[in-house]
């Protein structure tokens, strides 16, 4: 449920969604490239920055409005979430670079399929109100 706290949640609205659909987009080519037996292409890594760049806004946008006063219900968490959630594109930067492969592109969809859920996370680690 969501209430009058929640509502001005910095890591809800438009940039998170943009994130989630364009870390799902990378995931299904990612996932085509995988099935086709293709190592990750320029296309991919492209996708994968993109992605972080939208993830790199959100993570400002949250830090603004930690800076203005708010707060997340579960400062811990939240924290946690935001380091793992800007470190997963360039995680998987890395490792498809050190896997050219068909795999290279199964991991690059794995990653992209946790960052939504990743970003659902964060958000709902803002959301939780005590009491």
């Amino acid at each position: 449920m969501t209430s009058a706290a929640a509502a001005g949640s910095p890591v809800d609205g438009w940039l998170a969604t943009l994130a989630i659909v364009l870390s799902l987009a990378v995931a299904v080519w990612a996932l085509v490239a995988a099935v086709r037996q293709r190592p990750p292409d320029r296309i991919q890594f492209a996708g994968l920055a993109v992605v972080e760049l939208a993830l790199l806004a959100l993570t400002v946008v949250a830090l603004v409005a930690l800076g203005g006063g708010d707060r997340p219900g579960e400062p811990g968490a939240f924290f946690g979430y935001l380091v793992t959630l800007v470190c997963l594109p360039p995680l998987a930067w890395v490792l498809a670079r050190m896997e050219p492969t068909r795999w290279g592109s199964a991991i690059v969809c794995a990653i992209c399929l946790v960052t939504p859920v990743v970003v659902v996370r964060l958000q709902q680690t803002w959301e939780v109100v005590g009491g």
